[in-house]
């Protein structure tokens, strides 16, 4: 997991990033309850008058409102106001006029008066205070001198509330305001257009926090993609690069169908939930943290019911994640055995045919087909339990809040539009929790496809490339010394004490019954499985102390089974070769028989070639192999049975043409037809994994038993008694 997280490390500063705009996607999302609130409280319950701050007030109700206000604030109300007399034309009127906005609430009809205008210049955070009290004493005096009809009839359904000596300070700000709305409709002031110009307001202002919310959003959506993506890029490139690395034994303990799912099944995963994870292992916290501090400021006695939901979601989503979890490990390990048997349902598909094995293969893939589908439904199912159960939470926890918020509203403790503030608060820090806890979900099984993908990064290569030399002579002399290898884990040594020469210009064959160890010992020539014990030398140096690059570049191998990738003919002689020599591939060709069957298509050396060589017959595909090898120029040619599927007549003709114009070159075949090498300068006998003979065709007749046996097995009585 480690290794894994390690690839995020260097996308830090873009992570941080997404964080700062997380941050401001958050910050605006918490806005909007507020203003929600704002929309209720002030433009619908106060008519959209925000405090208890008059903005502008007639000489009477001025007069009065100091009088009744309490010593220690009129100093401070009577500095926030300046005397204006809208009939007077001198300086000091147009400047008052011209400089305070507030002139302009005064109906044109009714600027005969005199009247206190709130001086721009005011900070309304302690004069908002003061004048609660002040007008909430000049409501009292109003009822209780039967002048309540000067300040209309709000004041009179005031006239109760007023005589409270105990009334809460919540309850004085709601009459304060009220009589603010009083004096702006007995002054004439339009308060149905400041209610409307305040609702226009506030709803546009929500409006630009939605968008810029959205717009940061997909902002954090675009950056976690991004980071996510190149992570996998980085995990896939990394993962293919340390395959490339692997000898046999490291493909034989991972096999190549786990290898498919871990380098793509399992990298997707990561890159899925990475996407998400980044989102929301961030997003969570903030929002709930956020929303946290917005719900203490609201000053609500609910939050026992936040702390209920929480409770009761994480305990939901702890028993989902009881079950889901361990399905979460068994399902990769299925996905991997469905890999398995389709890719050898696939591989095999000519096998299955003439055995007529079809329903076999088919009741094969349907047990690992029902068992991943079975693990699949069992977790969709169980994950499919989470909406119907956040659904229920939320609005088992909305239908409190209505319930007890509305029992506090009535007490007079807070306002309609501050419980629905809560409610939404509610909600985010709810959803807030539902994301980290989804993420705990998901983690597991990212977790898995992580570790899997960290086993194949870590693995150790058991043949490791720590050569240094890389000139010598160049010559391509090979030698065996003592060379012994048994498989990992097994008891006994395939090879055991082999010692031989492959001379430059020389034909050196080996020959041996099925399972001698013959192509055990062309692996060890590339290190593709390394010498348990013993040396192997090219050239003089040990194959070891040379770079494996410089070791394969000298060592062309033409395996058992011919392998062709799609693309053309051409592209398959020069394999991997961005510029073609054509007369390389021409004269590569000729020599493997090949151009007979070139020359036939169309199109020639650029006739198409489909994956593995299907469009191919099995000797065309065999010609091709060795036409690649020959066209890499090597110093040594390895033909691991390379000969098998070419009829009697090419195989002489391929032989002749690879002994006269290959001639300087270090040859190798390994054959189970004696005609293949009977003209070898050297024939080595393999048996059990030993060298039971060593030498030229008619000497190992009279000196060799098993080779005699494979002859007598392959060659007629004149045959014999002619090579003897």
């Amino acid at each position: 997991m480690k290794k894994i997280l390690s690839y995020f490390t260097r996308h830090i500063p873009a992570i941080l990033l997404m964080i700062l705009v997380l941050g401001l996607q958050v910050r605006f999302e918490l806005l909007l309850p507020q203003y929600t609130s704002n929309i209720v409280n002030v433009g619908i319950q106060q008519e959209g008058i925000e405090n208890s701050i008059p903005r502008v007030m007639d000489e009477q109700t001025y007069a009065i409102l100091l009088s009744l206000s309490e010593i220690s604030h009129k100093n401070t109300i009577a500095k926030s106001y300046e005397r204006w007399v809208p009939s007077e034309s001198n300086e000091q009127s147009k400047k008052i006029e011209k400089s305070n906005k507030n002139s302009g609430l005064i109906d044109q009809s009714k600027r005969d008066n005199i009247y206190y205008l709130l001086k721009p210049e005011v900070s309304e955070h302690k004069l908002d205070e003061y004048m609660a009290n002040s007008l909430v004493n000049l409501a009292s005096y109003m009822a209780s001198n039967s002048q309540s009809a000067s300040m209309g009839p709000g004041a009179k359904a005031m006239a109760g509330l007023v005589r409270d000596k105990n009334m809460p300070d919540f309850m004085k700000k709601q009459v304060s305001i009220r009589v603010v709305g009083q004096i702006y409709k007995n002054l004439g002031i339009d308060t149905g257009s400041m209610q409307k110009s305040y609702m226009w307001r506030t709803g546009a202002t929500m409006l630009v926090l939605s968008v810029m919310a959205g717009l940061f959003s997909v902002a954090v959506s675009f950056i976690a993609a991004r980071v996510s993506t190149k992570v996998s890029k980085s995990l896939r490139h990394d993962s293919f690069r340390k395959v490339l690395k692997f000898s046999n034994n490291e493909m034989d303990k991972f096999s190549i169908s786990s290898l498919i799912a871990r380098c793509t099944n399992d990298i997707q995963q990561i890159q899925q939930s990475s996407i998400l994870g980044l989102r929301f292992v961030f997003y969570g916290p903030l929002m709930a943290i956020g929303a946290f501090r917005k719900v203490f400021k609201l000053e609500v006695s609910m939050l026992w019911i936040i702390a209920l939901a929480i409770l009761v979601t994480i305990m939901s989503i702890a028993v989902i994640m009881i079950f889901a979890i361990p399905k979460f490990k068994i399902i990769q390990k299925v996905v991997d055995r469905m890999n398995l048997v389709t890719r050898e349902f696939i591989s095999g598909i000519e096998v299955n045919r003439v055995f007529g094995t079809a329903k076999y293969e088919e009741e094969r893939f349907d047990r690992v087909n029902t068992e991943l589908t079975g693990v699949n439904l069992f977790i969709n199912r169980i994950m499919s339990l989470m909406q119907p159960l956040m659904v229920f939470i939320m609005n088992g926890a909305t239908l409190l809040i209505i319930w007890f918020g509305a029992k506090q509203i009535d007490l007079g403790h807070i306002q309609v539009g501050d419980m629905m503030a809560f409610i939404q608060y509610t909600m985010q820090i709810i959803m807030s929790f539902l994301f980290i806890t989804m993420m705990s979900v998901m983690l597991p099984r990212a977790m898995i496809s992580a570790n899997r993908i960290s086993d194949v990064l870590t693995s150790d290569i058991s043949i490791e490339d720590k050569g240094t030399i890389k000139a010598f002579a160049q010559e391509g002399n090979l030698v065996f010394e003592k060379v012994s290898f048994k498989y990992e884990g097994a008891f006994e040594n395939v090879l055991e004490d082999i010692s031989f020469e492959a001379q430059k210009g020389k034909t050196t064959a080996i020959i041996g019954s099925t399972g001698s160890g013959k192509t055990t010992i062309v692996n060890l020539i590339p290190r593709f499985l390394e010498a348990t014990s013993g040396k192997i030398y090219l050239d003089g140096v040990e194959t070891r102390q040379i770079p494996m690059a410089v070791l394969r570049s000298k060592v062309s191998i033409v395996p058992q089974k011919s392998v062709l990738f799609s693309g053309t003919i051409a592209s398959n002689i020069e394999y991997a070769k961005t510029i073609r020599s054509y007369k390389k591939i021409k004269n590569a060709a000729e020599i493997s028989q090949s151009m007979g069957f070139i020359n036939a298509k169309p199109d020639g050396v650029d006739a198409s070639v489909s994956q593995g060589g299907t469009n191919l017959s099995g000797g065309q595909r065999q010609r091709l192999s060795i036409a690649r090898a020959i066209a890499r120029n090597p110093e040594i040619l390895v033909f691991d049975d390379s000969f098998s599927a070419l009829d009697s007549k090419t195989d002489r003709m391929l032989r002749r043409e690879i002994h006269d114009k290959l001639g300087d070159k270090t040859l190798i075949i390994i054959a189970q037809r004696i005609n293949t090498i009977i003209n070898a300068d050297e024939i080595i006998v393999l048996d059990d994994g030993k060298i039971v003979g060593k030498g030229k065709h008619q000497d190992l007749l009279k000196t060799c038993r098993v080779y005699y046996e494979i002859a007598e097995s392959q060659l007629t009585e004149e045959e014999l008694r002619n090579a003897k």
